[in-house]
Parts: structure tokens; sequence; C-alpha cells
């Protein structure tokens, strides 16, 4: 990380790679100051920490709090539904390869100049430069060489940790909410 000029501090979502960052804290974060806020607003709605924890989650494409911290923790195992965390809404025009499996991108991924491969629930997909700054992130970003463009292959690692708290920080409008866990219970098993 370059030195910052006297008296000048970084920025607050500038984290380098290998950072103690992790993305989930971010979440837990979230929750406590909105129910911190709530409480000054004097909405006595009722909702704990627990219910802004599962909400925040939500907001970011995952069915709930758990499933979040197991993904952002590094702690899903190959297969896992990885939510939709790494997919951003309106992004159709754009062109995507989709794989039901990660041994089948990433062959593909090794022919396509400057091309991206991300998961989505329990499938990966392609993309290139214009879907990930959809995404709020930045294609030239260091991280992304580190790990081989592959977010599954570089799964758990610093820069993977590095992306994923870049996600996180991103824009809200780049997410595509998950209703709730109960519209979910169909198609979901416990991680």
């Amino acid at each position: 990380m370059s030195q910052q000029p006297l008296g000048q501090k970084p920025a607050r979502d500038d984290v380098p790679m290998g950072s103690a960052k992790v993305p989930a804290e971010e979440l837990k974060v979230r929750a406590r100051v909105r129910l911190n806020r709530a409480r000054r607003e004097g909405r006595s709605d009722d909702r704990t920490l627990g219910d802004h924890l599962q909400a925040a989650a939500r907001e970011l494409g995952f069915l709930h709090w758990d499933h979040a911290r197991r993904v952002l923790g590094g702690l899903a195992a190959p297969g896992d539904d990885m939510g939709d965390f790494w997919h951003a809404p309106r992004t159709g025009l754009l062109l995507h390869l989709w794989f039901a499996r990660h041994d089948e991108a990433a062959p593909v991924l090794a022919t396509q100049s400057g091309g991206f491969l991300l998961p989505y629930r329990r499938q990966c997909f392609i993309v290139q430069a214009p879907f990930i700054e959809a995404l709020g992130l930045d294609a030239t970003d260091p991280a992304w060489q580190a790990i081989g463009h592959d977010l599954v292959a570089g799964y758990g690692t610093p820069a993977w940790q590095h992306l994923a708290w870049r996600r996180v920080r991103a824009p809200l409008s780049t997410f595509q909410p998950r209703l709730s866990s109960a519209h979910a219970n169909t198609t979901y098993r416990e991680l």
C-alpha cells in the first residue's frame, strides 16, 4: 500500500490484501447501526439485532445471516450455495457464459482474454470487465491477478477476502437482494 500524505487518513474502504478486514463484520456493523438508528428515532418496531442481521444479509444476496457469515467467512465448501453476492441486477445485456460446475468453467476461462469467473449460487459464470464494474468493483484491482481472475478457485484467500470486502462496500444498488429465507426453503439446503 502506498504511503498517505502527512495528515491524510486512508479511505475507510482502502483495505490492502491480506488485512484483517472480514466482510461479514461489515454486516454486523450495518445491523448495529440500523438498530441504534431505530432506537434513536424512537421506532419501537420490536426488531432485534438478529432481524437487522437477516435484512443486511438478504440485501447482499444471501438467504440469511448464517449463510452470509459462512460464505463471507471462507467457511463454505465446494458446491455450496454461494448466494447472489457476485451478481448484479440489470446486467442481462452483458455477455455471460454460464456453467453448472467450476471444473467445466475453468478451462473456458483460460481461453477468455480478460475474463472473470464468478460464483452464483451453486453455479458459476464468466464475464468481462464491464460486469465487474457493474458490481462496483475495479477490474484492474491486483487482487484479480492474484487469484487468476477466478473467484471460485481463489475462494477464501486474502485476495478473495479483499475483493469480497470491496464488494460488501459497493453501493446497495449493485446487489440483487433475496426476498427472505422463507421464500427459499424449497431450494436451500443447510451449508
